[in-house]
C-alpha cells in the first residue's frame, strides 16, 4: 500500500526517525494556520508547500514551492489545490491535488554547507536481504546520477536474521562523506530509520533527499513508504491511511470483491485463476497479437457471482476488445465457473465484446459442453495454442 508523505513521516517519527516538521491543509486557510504554528513552534520564517499525491518527481512538476512569507503560503496553497500535477511518474492526464503538506524551512545558514543524500531501503528478493541503496548525490536527478556516475551509488546488504550491524552504519555514514556529528547522527538515523522498515512491514522506504543541514543535523526530508499489503492485518492503523482518492476506481471495486486486479494498457481482457497462469496468459495474448488490458486473478474459488463480478469490472474498460478467460479447474470445478460465465452473461447483457473460454481439469468436459450449448456468443478452446488463435482471430 503506497502513503503520503506526510503518512510515511508520521510513522518514521513513531519510530524516532527525525523528520522536519510539518502540518497537512486540505484548503489555503488551513495552510496559512498550519505556517504560524510553525513560525511559532520552530521560529522558522521560510515555508515549503507540498502536493500530496502518491507519485515522485513533484518537484519537477510544480507541486513543490518555497514560501518566504504567510503571502506566498497562501498563494502557492491556491495554485497546488485543485491542480493536476503531471511528473515523470504519472499519465499524460496528471493527478488531481487535494490536499497540501505545509513545512518547515530546513535551509538556514550554520557553519557547515547543507548537503542532499539519498537513501532507500528494501528487499533484495534474490538474497532475501535488506538492501540500503545511497549516494551523496540525492536530490531530484538521482536518475541521471545512477546513469552517469554509477560509482556515486553504494549499497549495503543486511540479513534480517542478525539486523542492522553497527559497522555497516558506520560504513554508510563514511561512503557519504559526513564527519563529526553529521557522521555520528547518520548512524543514529540509519539505526531508526531500519527500525522503521522492520516494524512496520515496509516494502520499501525511500528518502529522497535525506537532506544534512548546515548545523549537522540528519532529517528525512521527504518520504516515500510502501507497506506490504500482507502485512495490514497486523497494522490496522496503518490500513487506515489507506487513500481511495489515490487508486484507480476500478482497482478499488475489484478489491472489495476480493479480486486481484491490475489495470494494464492493452486491448484484451483476462480473467484467470492463479498468479501463475494470468502471467502466462497474458504471454498467449501478446504472441496472438494483441496486449492485455489487465491482470485479473479470480483466486481458487471461481464461482458464479465472483466470475460475474470480474466480468463486469474488466468490461469498465472501454479500452477492452476481447476477453480471454483461461480457468484451472483444480479446487474449483470447470462446469461451475462455466455456468457462472453463462450467468454472468445473461446478467450483464449485450456484451459486445468477443468473449473466448478455455476451461481445463475437473469437469473440463461438462464445461465445454455448457459454454457450447448456451446459444451464447462465446468460443471455447481446448489447448493454450486453440485460445491464442481464437484471441487473433477475434482482434482481426
Amino acid at each position: 500500500m503506497n502513503l503520503h508523505e506526510y503518512q510515511s513521516k508520521i510513522i518514521l517519527k513513531q519510530h524516532g526517525v527525525p523528520v522536519p516538521e510539518g502540518g497537512l491543509a486540505n484548503t489555503p486557510e488551513e495552510a496559512i494556520k498550519v505556517a504560524e504554528v510553525l513560525q511559532s513552534s520552530t521560529g522558522t520564517d521560510k515555508f515549503v508547500i507540498k502536493a500530496q499525491v502518491h507519485a515522485g518527481g513533484r518537484g519537477k512538476g510544480g507541486g513543490v514551492k518555497i514560501a518566504k512569507n504567510f503571502d506566498e503560503v497562501r498563494q502557492y496553497a491556491e495554485q497546488i489545490i485543485g491542480m493536476r500535477l503531471v511528473t515523470p511518474q504519472t499519465s499524460a492526464e496528471g493527478k488531481l491535488v487535494r490536499k497540501v503538506y505545509v513545512e518547515q524551512n530546513i535551509f538556514y545558514p550554520g557553519p557547515s554547507e547543507p548537503s542532499e543524500i539519498y537513501l532507500s531501503l528494501l528487499l533484495n528478493r534474490k538474497s532475501g536481504h535488506i538492501i540500503i541503496i545511497y549516494s551523496p548525490r540525492g536530490g531530484m536527478d538521482i536518475e541521471k546520477v545512477a546513469e552517469e556516475t554509477p560509482n556515486q551509488i553504494f549499497t549495503e546488504e543486511i540479513d534480517p536474521r542478525l539486523g542492522l550491524q553497527q559497522y555497516q552504519a558506520r560504513k554508510v555514514s563514511f561512503n557519504l562523506n559526513l564527519k563529526g556529528d553529521a557522521y555520528k547522527n547518520m548512524i543514529r538515523f540509519l539505526n531508526s530509520i531500519y527500525q522503521a522498515y522492520i516494524k512496520s512491514d515496509a516494502s520499501l522506504i525511500e528518502i529522497n533527499p535525506l537532506f544534512k543541514t548546515s548545523d549537522d543535523k540528519i532529517l528525512a526530508a521527504d518520504a516515500k513508504v510502501v507497506i506490504d499489503n500482507n502485512a495490514l492485518f497486523r497494522h490496522p492503523d496503518i490500513a487506515a491511511m489507506r487513500d481511495l482518492d489515490e487508486e484507480d476506481p476500478i482497482e478499488v471495486e475489484a478489491s472489495r470483491h476480493d479480486l486481484n486486479y491490475v489495470k494494464l494498457n492493452g486491448n484484451v481482457g483476462c480473467m484467470v485463476n492463479g498468479a501463475g497462469l494470468a502471467m502466462a496468459t497474458m504471454d498467449i495474448i501478446k504472441l496472438s497479437g494483441g496486449d492485455p488490458a489487465n491482470f485479473l486473478d479470480v483466486g481458487g474459488n471461481a464461482n458464479a457471482k465472483r466470475v460475474e463480478e470480474g466480468f463486469r469490472i474488466i468490461l469498465k474498460d472501454p479500452a477492452v476488445k476481447a476477453i480471454l478467460v483461461n480457468i484451472f479447474g483444480g479446487i474449483v470445478r470447470c462446469d461451475r465457473v462455466a455456468q457462472g460465465i453463462v450467468d454472468a452473461y445473461k446478467n450483464i447483457g449485450d456484451i459486445k465484446v468477443p468473449i473466448i473460454v478455455r476451461l481445463q481439469g475437473t469437469n473440463a468436459v461438462e464445461a465445454k459442453k455448457l459454454i457450447d450449448e448456451s446459444g451464447l456468443k462465446v468460443h471455447s478452446a481446448i489447448t493454450l495454442e486453440d485460445a491464442a488463435n481464437l484471441v487473433n482471430t477475434v482482434l482481426k
